[in-house]
Formats: structure tokens, sequence, C-alpha cells
């Protein structure tokens, strides 16, 4: 154990030592820690549905109806009607002829690509894609490469020399830690010159970017005969818990019976099913439109602003502002005085980014205010601007 104890201490003295902090609220653009109310910046609630009255009410009609828990996997006996009704309705939305719920999205990742690849095939991954993917990757057996992010002419280079029988490119739709989108027309491109399957993990665009809030394959104008696998999360952008993958007929089936998250795990209880549902109604509709419309414009507004504060923000249009600071020490200490002041915001430091890029990970959310951007660029201008010029 003392092994572990030396661990945890190296840990702290390199500033990365993580901690928990325990709500008091429901999660919005203010929450509660610790008896301090605080203007959070760092959920991943982008469209502000996680506490919306339509989903509270679905969620409680669905606990009426069908009770706390669905007490079974999907293929025992916990299947209910509202997963079957979200499925289908995901697929729809989708442009999917078939969708799969999947407890979590690390579970849906590591169920579609460790039931789709094995030993002598071949995965290839962008070296920015979320630590699922990543692991879904390694526990497949296959063979594992990753390329340099965005970087299509080494992916080329890859599938040309790959003697996998099978050839899998993995990718996020947009990055999680940078905020930007993958270059999908050039992924496609290259999937279908060398017979390989593509799968974009979407969790932070779908609901969230594109005109009818399909993500960043809308964004970029492909489609389900393009993508052949869709991952997407049903608790960032919807504001409710759970995955999916969404895909053809023989995939489905195929994770239906190979995908092992899939099959020995409980199914997720059936009143999140029924939020879910909710929150899609709501990302179709006018109100999801107009949300997605004010989001689009906090983000240019404080990214208009951090311009002139003399900041460095990665080239991110979407709710996702990686504000660079480099060592993780200056990430902690800035978002610990920016804790202080009233902003909760995250300080990021490796393994989860590369050493010398720690960031503060600033996320909006459509429930924020004009006004609370404001109070945040003022914040940063009062404590941000000297503590960075002081560490240069």
């Amino acid at each position: 154990m003392h092994v572990l104890t030396q661990n945890l201490a190296q840990r702290r003295q390199a500033q990365l030592y993580r901690t928990r902090r325990v709500l008091d609220s429901a999660q919005g653009t203010e929450v509660v820690v610790d008896g301090r109310k605080l203007l959070s910046f760092c959920s991943n609630d982008y469209l502000g549905l996680a506490n919306h009255p339509q989903l509270i009410a679905a969620l409680k009609k669905g606990a009426e109806t069908y009770g706390a828990g669905a007490a079974a996997a999907h293929l025992v006996s916990g299947h209910l009607r509202p997963h079957h009704q979200l499925e289908e309705e995901l697929a729809e939305f989708t442009g999917y002829p078939r969708a799969l719920l999947f407890s979590t999205g690390y579970m849906a990742n590591l169920g579609a690509v460790t039931a789709l690849c094995g030993a002598g095939d071949a995965v290839f991954e962008d070296r920015l894609n979320h630590a699922s993917l990543l692991d879904a990757g390694l526990l497949s057996r296959a063979r594992l490469q990753r390329f340099p992010h965005a970087d299509t002419s080494t992916l080329t280079a890859q599938l040309s020399a790959s003697k996998g029988k099978r050839k899998m490119i993995i990718s996020d739709g947009v990055f999680s830690m940078d905020g930007d989108l993958a270059p999908l027309p050039a992924l496609v491109e290259c999937s279908q010159q060398h017979q390989a399957w593509l799968l974009v993990d979407d969790a932070h665009g779908l609901g969230v970017i594109g005109e009818h809030g399909r993500g960043s394959m809308e964004v970029c104008g492909l489609t389900a005969a393009q993508v052949p696998l869709l991952v997407g999360t049903l608790g960032k952008g919807f504001g409710s818990f759970g995955a999916f993958v969404a895909a053809d007929e023989i995939f489905i089936e195929s994770l239906i019976q190979q995908a092992r998250p899939y099959i020995y795990t409980t199914a997720m209880p059936p009143a999140i099913a029924e939020a879910s549902r909710a929150a899609l109604r709501l990302i179709q509709s006018s109100e999801g439109a107009t949300r997605r419309a004010h989001l689009a414009e906090l983000v240019a507004r404080f990214r208009s602003g951090a311009k002139q504060l003399g900041l460095s923000l990665l080239d991110s249009n979407t709710a996702i502002q990686p504000m660079m600071i480099g060592e993780a020490g200056a990430a902690v200490a800035l978002a610990e005085a920016l804790l202080a002041a009233g902003i909760l915001i995250s300080a990021i430091r490796p393994p989860t980014v590369a050493e010398g890029t720690a960031r503060l990970r600033i996320t909006f959310s459509a429930a924020h205010t004009a006004a609370q951007v404001d109070t945040l660029l003022q914040t940063l201008e009062r404590i941000a601007v000297p503590l960075l010029r002081e560490s240069i």
C-alpha cells in the first residue's frame, strides 16, 4: 500500500491531484458548493436542459408508471417500452435505420469497438480522442494506431500500410478538451478509399450544433451512408443520462449479440429514458433552435471579449472554449483564484491533456445570459490577466 501512498503524494506535488466538489443544488448556471453560490462555466449541460421542467415532469411520470429502475439487463427483462421508443426516436432524429441504448457513453464506445473489431484487425484513432475511445481500441485486441490530431495524411499512410482484416477509423466529432470539429469529410474519404468502417463519437455535438441539432455530421453535410457508426450521449446536450449507437440493421444486431457492455449490465431506468425523450422533443422544437442560436451568440460574445483581453483561446466555435495556460500549477492557481471570486471553472491537466498544455476548460450553456458572460470576462480581466502576465 505504501507504493500507492507514494504515487498519490507525487500527484499532489505535480499539481495533478484531483478532488471532487459537492454541489448542494441542481445543475445550472448558478450552483451552490459548500454553502456558496457560484457562477458555473464547467458543465456539459450545453442547452440548459438538465433542470428543464419538461424533463423533470417526464422523469416523474416515468417513475410513477415504470418504477425507479429497470431491474434487469435489456436481454433478460429490462427492455421496457420507453427504451424501445427512445431508440426508435433517436434513429429517426439521426437519420439511421436503428439505434441501441447503452447506460453510458463510455460503455457505448467500449461495446461498439470491442464487438466489431478483434485480433487481426486494425483500429486508427485521432490522438485527441476521448479516453473511452482509446480504451476501446486497446481492449478490442486489434492493432491500435494513433495519428496526429486531424492529420488525415498520416492516417492515409497508416491505412495503406495496414494488413488488418477489418479496419476501423475512430474519431470524436467535437473534441472534448479542444472544442474543435474533426475533419469528417476527409475521414469519410479515407474510409471509403481503404474500405474501413468509420465511427464518430459526437457526444459534444448532438443536439448542440447544426441547424436542426444533428451535430457535427449535419454541420459537415454528411449522411448515415457516409458514417456507418454514430455514438451519441444523452448526458450533455440532452441534459439527461445514457448513450446510444446509431447504425444499420446488421451493425445493431451484431452489437446486441456481441457487445458485452450492453449484454451484461442493467438497463438504464425507464424514467430516465422518458426524460431523454422529452429532451429530444425539445431539441427538435423551435425552443431548441432558439437555445442553439443563443448559445452561439454567447460563445461569439465571449471570444470577442477574450480577444480584446489578449487571452489565449484555442480555435473553437463550440460551447467548449479552452483557455490555454501551460503548466498545471498555473492552471490550478488560476482556477482557485476564480473560485475565490465566485466563478467555477475546471483546470484541465495531464494526463487528460498533454504536458505543457494545461488549460481552463470554459463551457457555455444556453441557460447562461449575456450579463453572466460579461461577468466572466470582467473577472478574467481582473484576475487572469495579471496572473498570466506574472507567469510570463
